[in-house]
């Protein structure tokens, strides 16, 4: 019988390279907050930027990714492992996460709350791009944004479709706002599924991508890390946290999201044999904060940004701490 032992040395040594390479990422951030209240970076600003981010920059950084790898077993083996550590981190939250933000509903019987609903999807989704992909950078290189990718490929399946669930208070979205309903193209036609969905055959195929179209791509992707950091900076700057600290369930989803979660998926992968690269690729996005996309949801079924600004705020800093701790926590068993 096999019995994990725990290496104290190592965890502080893997804690201690883990947090120098997210607080790197946060002192990005911080110039972006500065950059705002200088109003050089307006929060306004950001928010044009995110479609750039979303559908240029990091499409880019995704097939970067496949293009960097060298084929080999390994490396297959790899993706069969990370989209299922993919579905096993998505399925465990709803399972996670249901018994405690089902809700009593609206006066109707038929909505949860808001802030239950943003709750319940913050405690699922995490900040597999925006977050995960430069960190994996950061700490693994294009091997972890490679296995980082496909992750964010589940992250797009169980978002659009369970999340859609979940925000819309279990309506699938409202009369009379036609936008915030389900739609299949939403799921299929998405940067995320996309860039990977083009990407996975170069990879498999080995087709060879001239330098013409290689080296651009690789400039735009190298954009991704400074550039998300710096909008979440601006983000950050105008989010006023006071008060949020008194909701119980605030606490229970970060609890389930930074804690629970990733607790859970290191478990699986480390009794599945997962070590090295691959398990440290994995536990980025398991780790991760809760997702951006939880304003950009709550925005689109009607919620309350604002509040669903704050949460992503509030559970990004926490992350600064969490993030190192359950990273180096599994490399060190």
């Amino acid at each position: 019988m096999h019995v994990l032992l725990f290496d104290m040395p190592l965890f502080f040594s893997n804690a201690l390279i883990a947090l120098k390479q997210v607080a790197m990422l946060y002192v990005i951030a911080g110039l972006g907050l500065a950059a705002e209240r200088l109003r050089w970076f307006p929060e306004a600003t950001a928010r044009l930027c995110t479609k750039l981010l979303l559908y240029v920059v990091t499409p880019c950084t995704v097939l970067n990714s496949f293009l960097s790898i060298e084929y080999s077993a390994q490396a297959v083996r790899g993706l069969g492992i990370s989209f299922a550590c993919g579905a096993l981190l998505h399925v465990a939250g709803i399972l996670m996460s249901e018994p405690f933000f089902r809700g009593r509903g609206d006066r109707d019987g038929r909505r949860q709350p808001e802030a239950e609903s943003v709750l319940h999807f913050a405690a699922i989704y995490g900040n597999c791009g925006y977050m995960g992909l430069p960190l994996a950078q950061a700490m693994v290189g294009p091997q972890g944004v490679f296995y980082v990718s496909v992750v964010i490929l589940t992250f797009q399946v169980c978002s659009f479709t369970h999340g859609t669930f979940v925000m819309s208070g279990g309506i699938m979205g409202r009369r009379g706002n036609p936008e915030a309903k389900f739609q299949w193209k939403n799921l299929i036609l998405n940067a995320g599924v996309l860039s990977v969905a083009v990407g996975l055959p170069l990879f498999l195929l080995r087709i060879p991508v001239p330098a013409l179209l290689k080296t651009p791509l690789t400039s735009v992707a190298s954009m991704n890390s400074p550039l998300a950091m710096l909008m979440f900076g601006a983000y950050l700057s105008r989010t006023k946290l006071h008060g949020l600290l008194r909701s119980k369930k605030l606490f229970l989803s970060m609890g389930i999201k930074l804690f629970a979660l990733p607790a859970v998926v290191m478990s699986v992968l480390l009794l599945c044999g997962v070590r090295g690269d691959l398990l440290n690729a994995m536990l980025i996005p398991a780790a991760a904060p809760c997702a951006n996309n939880t304003v950009v949801f709550a925005a689109r079924h009607g919620r309350d940004t604002g509040y669903a600004a704050q949460v992503v705020s509030l559970f990004s800093l926490v992350s600064v701490v969490t993030m190192p701790l359950m990273i180096a926590l599994g490399l060190s068993l």
